[in-house]
């Protein structure tokens, strides 16, 4: 009885064995020949987007690049572009199936020629809430989604009269601050001077 005992595992684990081995023959065939049902060749598209930084000042127009190469599908017309900014709102889309979708918007539009690969996006008249990072997007036909690395946005306040003002302000306060910091000086100093020219004033005298 010890010797049946010892030998019906044996066989338990040979039977789940075979049948796992069935079942992962079956998923490897059922995995390989699905490629087949969707599309005949599969796209493969890089989307680059440059420089990954970009700085403007104020009220300037900025083009942000992006491009599209795929080998085996030189015909690029009909795939849909999306553009959107990230930032510490969140997400914001600018741009779907190539074309605005801001309100009222006559400022950020698609500059690109789509068949050429060229969809950048171009920004007239920045102002400071157009910081951010800039994403592009491609759906392809057959639905996969393929994203650029992103472009980071920074804008500088462009300095009108007001900032000049400000920064004279700033060296009128720094030049008082140091004018004060001597007068401290002087003050301190004054009964070491008289000391001094006292001392002087006698060693003369000898």
């Amino acid at each position: 009885s010890a010797m049946l005992f010892s030998l019906f595992p044996g066989t338990d684990v040979g039977v789940t064995g075979e049948s796992a081995n069935k079942e992962n023959a079956a998923a490897v065939t059922h995995a390989t020949a699905q490629p087949w049902l969707l599309t005949p060749e599969p796209w493969n598209l890089l989307v680059t987007q440059t420089p990954a930084k970009e700085k403007a000042k104020e009220g300037e127009t900025v083009v942000l690049n992006c491009h599209l190469n795929s080998l085996q599908h030189p015909s690029l017309a009909d795939l849909m572009v999306r553009w959107y900014k990230e930032d510490e709102k969140g997400q914001m889309d600018l741009l779907e199936k190539n074309v605005t979708v801001l309100p009222n918007n006559s400022r950020v539009f698609m500059s690109g020629d789509l068949s050429q690969g060229d969809v950048s996006l171009i920004i007239l008249n920045v102002t400071t809430s157009d910081h951010g990072v800039y994403f592009c997007e491609v759906t392809l036909p057959d639905g996969k989604v393929v994203t650029g690395d992103g472009t980071k946005l920074r804008i500088r306040r462009a300095l009108g009269l007001f900032g000049i003002e400000e920064s004279i302000g700033t060296i009128i306060g720094v030049v008082a601050a140091g004018i004060g910091g001597i007068v401290v000086l002087i003050i301190v100093l004054t009964p070491q001077l008289r000391k001094c020219i006292l001392c002087m004033r006698q060693e003369s005298h000898q």
